[in-house]
C-alpha cells in the first residue's frame, strides 16, 4: 500500500489515509473507546431533527384545529414518535452499527443491498430538494435573487452540507454544538415575540379556533414529521457509550426537539401570516429580525442536511462493502447538488410522502427482529455467517409496505392503489406495525422451526 508521501493527493482526498481504519466504522461495530455521551449523541440527533418542515407541520396543524387541541395532539404524536426512535437508538447503541449494517441481520447480505437504496438513495434525493430550501432565501434576502446567483448558492451550499459529513461524526457534531444552542435561543426568542405581539397566551389559545382537522389526522402529520428520518438515527446513536446513553438521545432529539419546533411552528403560523406558514425564517422577519432568521435557516437546514450526506456515505459503504464512506458522500452529494440545480425542490412534498411509507416499515422489521427475536444478544459480525436473504424479514416488510400502500391509497404520488385500510395514524405507523407483527410471526413459524433458514451463528460466538 502506497505510504503518505506518495499517495496522490487526490486519492487521500477521495479515500482518506488508508493505512488508518475510516474512523466511523462504517462495515463494523463501533469499538468501546470511540464511543461518546449524552451530550454529543443529543447535539447531532438534534440538529438531525431541526428541520424546516416540521415548523410548517406545526403551522398547519395549529391553524386548522387550535391551539390547545393541537398541544394534545402533538404530545401523543412525538410520543409514539420518540419510543419508536429511541428504541432503535438504544438498539443501535448496543450493537455499535448503523441502520444498514443491522438491516444486514434481519434482511441478509444480500437481502440488506434494498436497504442500502432505500435508506441511501433516497436521502441523495433528500440532500437535493433541501439545498433550495436555504439557497433561494439566501439570495432573496442580499436582493440578487436571479437563477445565476441563485445556482452558485445552491453549489456553495451543496459544498458546505457536504463538508461536515466528509469529516465524519465528528464534523456533524462541531457543528451541532455551535447549531443546536443558537437555534434553540433564536425559537424560544421568536415565541416570545410573538406571544407578546399576539397579546399574551390568552390571545394565542384564541387565535387560531379552527376545527378542520380531528385528532387522528393530527397525529398522523406530527409522527409523519420525522419517523423515515428517524429509522435513520442509528447511524449516530451507535456511538453512544452504552444502551441507556443512545435511547434518553433519541427521546431528546424526537420527543422534546422535535415537540419543540412544531410548538415554534404552531405558534408563528397562529400570530403571522407568512408563507411558508410557520417558516422560522419568515416569521423572524415579520419580527424584524431577517438577519437573526437567514442565519437561523443555514444553520437548521446545514445540520439536517449533512446527516443527509452521511446517511447516504454509510449506506454506500455497506451496498459496495466497501470500508470507506467518503467517495459516497461525494458521489451522492455531487448528484444531489445537480438535482437541486434542476429544479428537484418542488418534488419535497411528494418525497417526504413516499419516504414515510416505505422506510418506516424498514424500522419496524429492524425492532422486532432486535427485541423479540435476538431478544438484544447480537452477535458479533464476525462470528455470523450471513445468509444472502433471510426471507422472514424480506417478507415482513413487504407485508408492512403493502399495509402502508393501501392506507395511503397511492404506490408513489401520483400512482393510485385502493385505499381499504383505515388509517387513523397513518400510513406510516400502520406499515411500521404491520412489518413488526409479520416479522415475529413469521420468525417463530417458519425460521425458529427449520423452515427456513436464517444466518449461521458461530457457537463460541461473541455476544454484544
Amino acid at each position: 500500500m502506497a505510504t503518505e508521501d506518495d499517495t496522490p493527493a487526490w486519492r487521500r482526498f477521495v479515500f482518506g489515509d488508508e493505512e488508518l481504519p475510516d474512523p466511523d466504522y462504517p462495515l463494523d461495530h463501533v469499538p468501546g473507546d470511540e464511543r461518546k455521551g449524552l451530550v454529543s449523541i443529543s447535539a447531532v440527533l438534534l440538529g438531525f431533527v431541526f428541520f424546516a418542515g416540521t415548523l410548517w407541520a406545526g403551522a398547519e396543524v395549529g391553524a386548522a384545529m387550535g391551539f390547545g387541541p393541537m398541544l394534545t395532539a402533538m404530545a401523543a404524536g412525538y410520543a409514539i414518535l420518540g419510543v419508536y426512535v429511541a428504541t432503535l437508538c438504544g438498539i443501535a447503541a448496543k450493537s455499535g452499527l448503523t441502520t444498514v449494517l443491522l438491516a444486514r441481520y434481519s434482511f441478509g447480505s444480500w437481502g440488506a443491498k434494498f436497504a442500502d437504496l432505500i435508506l441511501g438513495g433516497t436521502q441523495v434525493g433528500w440532500f437535493g430538494v433541501t439545498i433550495p430550501m436555504v439557497a433561494i432565501p439566501t439570495a432573496t434576502f442580499f436582493g440578487l435573487d436571479t437563477p445565476t446567483f441563485t445556482a452558485a448558492l445552491i453549489l456553495l451550499w451543496g459544498v458546505l452540507h457536504l463538508a461536515t459529513a466528509y469529516f465524519g461524526y465528528e464534523g456533524m457534531e462541531r457543528l451541532s454544538l455551535v447549531a443546536v444552542p443558537i437555534l434553540v435561543v433564536v425559537g424560544l426568542l421568536s415565541i416570545f415575540i410573538a406571544v407578546q405581539d399576539v397579546g399574551g397566551l390568552s390571545g394565542l389559545f384564541g387565535s387560531a379556533s379552527g376545527s378542520e382537522m380531528g385528532f387522528a389526522a393530527a397525529v398522523t402529520i406530527v409522527v409523519g414529521t420525522f419517523i423515515s428520518g428517524g429509522t435513520q438515527a442509528p447511524n449516530w446513536a451507535r456511538f453512544a457509550s452504552s444502551t441507556r446513553i443512545g435511547f434518553w438521545a433519541g427521546l431528546i432529539a424526537f420527543l422534546i426537539g422535535n415537540g419543540f419546533l412544531f410548538l415554534s411552528g404552531a405558534v408563528g403560523g397562529s400570530v403571522y401570516n407568512v408563507t411558508p406558514a410557520g417558516d422560522l425564517y419568515e416569521v423572524l422577519a415579520a419580527q424584524g429580525l431577517a438577519a437573526v432568521g437567514l442565519l437561523a435557516l443555514i444553520l437548521n437546514i446545514w445540520t439536517t442536511n449533512d446527516n443527509a450526506a452521511y446517511a447516504f456515505g454509510v449506506a454506500g459503504s455497506e451496498a459496495f462493502e466497501f470500508d470507506r464512506k467518503r467517495p459516497f458522500i461525494l458521489t451522492g452529494g455531487a448528484i444531489g447538488i445537480v438535482l437541486a440545480l434542476v429544479g428537484a425542490d418542488s418534488l419535497l412534498i411528494p418525497w417526504l410522502s413516499t419516504l414515510g411509507q416505505y422506510v418506516p416499515p424498514l424500522g419496524g422489521v429492524v425492532i422486532a427482529d432486535f427485541l423479540l427475536c435476538w431478544r438484544m444478544r447480537v452477535p458479533k459480525m464476525a462470528d455470523v455467517r450471513f445468509a444472502s436473504v433471510r426471507w422472514t424479514g424480506v417478507l415482513a416488510y413487504v407485508v408492512g409496505a403493502v399495509v402502508a400502500i393501501l392506507t395511503a391509497g397511492q404506490i408513489v404520488p401520483g400512482l393510485a392503489a385502493p385505499q381499504v385500510i383505515p388509517g387513523p395514524v397513518g400510513a406510516a405507523l400502520n406499515g411500521l406495525v404491520a412489518a413488526f407483527i409479520a416479522h415475529v410471526a413469521l420468525y417463530y413459524l417458519l425460521e425458529a422451526n427449520g423452515i427456513v433458514d436464517g444466518h449461521d451463528v458461530a457457537p463460541d460466538a461473541e455476544r454484544l
